[in-house]
Formats: C-alpha cells, sequence, structure tokens
C-alpha cells in the first residue's frame, strides 16, 4: 500500500541516509550515500563539483533517490525518479543546514569537516532532483 502525501512528506522529513543513484558509462546504475531535503515538491542534495557522480549527472541526469526506514523502523521506503538539476548557488547552505540535522557539531570533526567545506565554497554544487514519478510501500 502507499504512503498518503502526508505520510510520504512526514517520512521524508526525517533525517535518513539514502541512496542516490546514478548511471554509469555502461547503464549500470551506481548508488551512493547521500544526505538531502525534501521540502514537498524536490529533493535537495549537495556534491563536490569533481565527484564521479556529477561526471555522470553530466552525461545523463536521470536519477533516482530511495529512502528507507531505519533499522528497527516498521518497513517503509519513498522513491524518487526524475532528473537532476545542478546548480552552483546555495550549495553550502544547504550543507551547513544538513550538517545540523545529520551530525552533533560540538564533535569537533564534525565541525572541523564543516569548517573545510565552508573553506571552498566554489567547490560545491546544489543537486535539485524534481521527481517525474514517486513511488512508496507501507
Amino acid at each position: 500500500m502507499a504512503l498518503t502525501a502526508p505520510q510520504r512528506d512526514e517520512f521524508l522529513a526525517t533525517p535518513r541516509v539514502v541512496a542516490l543513484a546514478t548511471n554509469s558509462d555502461s547503464g549500470i546504475p551506481i548508488s551512493v550515500p547521500v544526505w538531502f531535503e525534501w521540502d514537498g515538491e524536490v529533493a535537495r542534495m549537495f556534491t563536490h563539483k569533481r565527484s564521479p557522480k556529477m561526471k555522470r549527472l553530466a552525461r545523463d541526469p536521470r536519477a533516482s533517490l530511495l529512502v528507507a526506514n531505519a533499522f528497527g523502523e516498521p518497513e517503509q521506503w519513498v522513491l524518487l525518479e526524475g532528473e537532476i538539476e545542478t546548480v552552483n548557488e546555495g550549495a553550502m547552505a544547504l550543507a551547513e543546514t544538513l550538517a545540523e540535522r545529520y551530525w552533533d557539531l560540538s564533535n569537533p570533526e564534525h565541525a572541523k569537516t564543516l569548517d573545510s567545506w565552508r573553506e571552498s565554497t566554489e567547490d560545491w554544487c546544489l543537486l535539485i532532483l524534481n521527481p517525474s514519478k514517486i513511488s512508496s510501500n507501507i
């Protein structure tokens, strides 16, 4: 049974590490864990401009984002499918927001990593997935 839109949005509002799948040169999907933010319409992520996923997205912007339950939660998942738009502005603001959501920034290692990202803001870009298809299951 599929989640209702409010159930889906509540599920997606919970911090989760999710799998972003992009297509390799041979067409085989490559999935990597990412942080994300869902606003009810689009999923936003950030990445380094020289990451391998950026090369894959430049060649083929089609992607999917699989969001699954955490261990111990009832089985649920949401799959967002569509094309990713890359944007140069806004990546660091999102990185800071997500770092606060996913990390304890009182941890010196986490704070140091975030500071290092801030020192090279021009090296980061925003990934925006506007899903053409959303599937879910409970």
